[in-house]
């Protein structure tokens, strides 16, 4: 198959997921985040050659998550490292060890944004997944960002338990100053397929919270997101959404927006694990290579996976799709499900 630069663009978002250790042990853990830190994370220096190719690549984002990425005792020597290379850096993390003081050290190492992870409009949502008291001290750990003056967006996991309280989730977003709304629907991975099985949306019920959620942002002031359901932009486009509190071209951020499912893809997306292993995306957990025996340039310029996930040569409904190329499904999910990356989306109702 014949090749082009544009197949080897970079991607625009690269996830370094920078520890296992995690202060939390949450139900749907993606990661299976640990008590204890793995033995085999990459080294600081290891970190820094990374981030010396990342930033030689020229991505648009950095992200740096876990585990929990403060449970990391080099976290803020590491992010500006990846800040004085004029790498954009972002965190994710659950919110309950960021204080004041945390804030405004991220924000003097050159941390952008923080995504502040809250499962729920309330503490009994939110705890039932992540732990007593979790609820509050995330919310503390967004105010004590907001008091710095530094940017945060809430990420929501969107499960069958939690389709009531979406209105909610965004109504505490715009209460808490939140820049953004991340909504990430369910796949079940890692510890989500062995401790939280059985809480993912079916089709119909997916259709039912993107419809909220198109219309829910005609009238909120914060941009909302939706990660894993390529279809939610389509919807947008479709019914012609113009947001009342901000410019329609800011949808345009929206992951998969005109791209389809970024997993892998040219101006998209990977992962990079903590020992190094690199996945197409968070929820596509296929090992395709190792920073530590190759360069992540090369894995993203010679792995046969990602080879495969941009061929678009997608089986089924998918590969029918009049949005073949716009939408792809989300290939996490068809793996997950069935076992091939190009199965049809076995989530998505659009025929």
């Amino acid at each position: 198959m014949k090749m082009f630069m544009e197949d080897f663009a970079p991607p625009f978002l690269v996830s370094y997921r920078i520890t296992t250790k995690c202060n939390l042990k949450c139900k749907h853990c993606f990661a299976e985040a640990t008590e204890e830190r793995a033995h085999d994370e990459l080294s600081t220096e290891e970190a820094f050659r990374l981030i010396d190719d990342l930033a030689k690549w020229g991505i648009g984002l950095l992200l740096l998550s876990g585990g929990e990425p403060l449970c990391r005792e080099d976290f803020l020597e590491i992010a500006s490292y990846a800040s004085k290379k004029g790498i954009r850096i972002g965190v994710g993390s659950n919110g309950t060890l960021i204080d004041v003081t945390m804030a405004r050290k991220m924000k003097d190492v050159g941390i952008k944004t923080v995504g502040i992870s809250i499962d729920g409009a309330d503490a009994r949502a939110h705890d039932s997944l992540r732990g007593e008291g979790s609820f509050y001290r995330a919310l503390g750990g967004a105010a004590a960002c907001k008091t710095e003056g530094l940017p945060f967006q809430f990420n929501m996991v969107i499960r069958k338990d939690a389709i009531s309280q979406i209105e909610g989730m965004l109504k505490l977003a715009v209460d808490s100053g939140a820049a953004a709304v991340e909504f990430f629907d369910l796949v079940e991975v890692g510890r989500a397929g062995a401790e939280y099985k059985g809480n993912t949306l079916n089709p119909n019920e997916r259709r039912e919270v993107v419809e909220r959620l198109v219309h829910a942002q005609v009238d909120y002031p914060v941009l909302i997101r939706v990660v894993a359901c390529p279809m939610y932009p389509l919807i947008l486009q479709e019914k012609e959404i113009k947001p009342k509190h901000f410019s329609e071209v800011l949808l345009h951020r929206v992951p998969y927006y005109g791209r389809g499912c970024a997993a892998g893809m040219p101006n998209g997306y990977i992962t990079i694990k903590p020992d190094g292993e690199v996945n197409p995306c968070m929820l596509l957990q296929v090992n395709i290579g190792n920073v530590k025996q190759k360069s992540i340039i090369k894995i993203w310029e010679e792995s046969p996976m990602l080879r495969k996930l941009r061929s678009r040569n997608l089986e089924g409904e998918c590969g029918k799709c009049r949005y073949k190329s716009t939408c792809a499904g989300c290939r996490a999910r068809a793996y997950e499900e069935t076992g091939n990356v190009l199965a049809s989306d076995p989530g998505c109702w659009i025929k």
